[in-house]
């Protein structure tokens, strides 16, 4: 089938389809004329947006499908494998960790801005003195 038809049946438009050629992840036979003709690589296309969705870059995806099998996938345990999905979980905790700091940082901010706003303003907000002329 070609593009169009293709990305009807994954529900993933043909510019991403386009992306996961140009990754290595989809391989799509080519006509005569250099139109791609994609065969049976429905399940792949679904595996791969499965694996993008757990945060996964191209780079691990393209690493991993060869030990994937079914649409959710499933991913058989070899070493290789568990190793480059530890790292990205690794990577995703330091992420956490840092968005973590810098959400307590934010909100310690705001805490102090809002309790200097109610020395100043008062507690239901009042409007500030208007500054006097110098």
């Amino acid at each position: 089938m070609h593009i169009g038809e293709f990305s009807r049946r994954t529900e993933v438009n043909a510019h991403q389809l386009r992306y996961y050629e140009a990754q290595g992840l989809l391989a799509p036979d080519r006509t005569g004329a250099g139109y791609r003709v994609y065969q049976a690589d429905v399940v792949k296309v679904k595996q791969i947006r499965h694996l993008l969705n757990a945060g996964l870059s191209t780079e691990d995806i393209a690493y991993l499908l060869p030990c994937a099998t079914g649409e959710t996938p499933e991913l058989a345990g070899c070493p290789e494998l568990l190793a480059a999905m530890r790292t990205r979980l690794r990577r995703l905790d330091d992420q956490v960790d840092t968005l973590t700091r810098s959400r307590e940082a934010l909100a310690h901010y705001i805490d102090e801005a809002a309790r200097i706003g109610s020395e100043t303003y008062g507690p239901f907000g009042a409007t500030a003195p208007e500054p006097t002329p110098a």
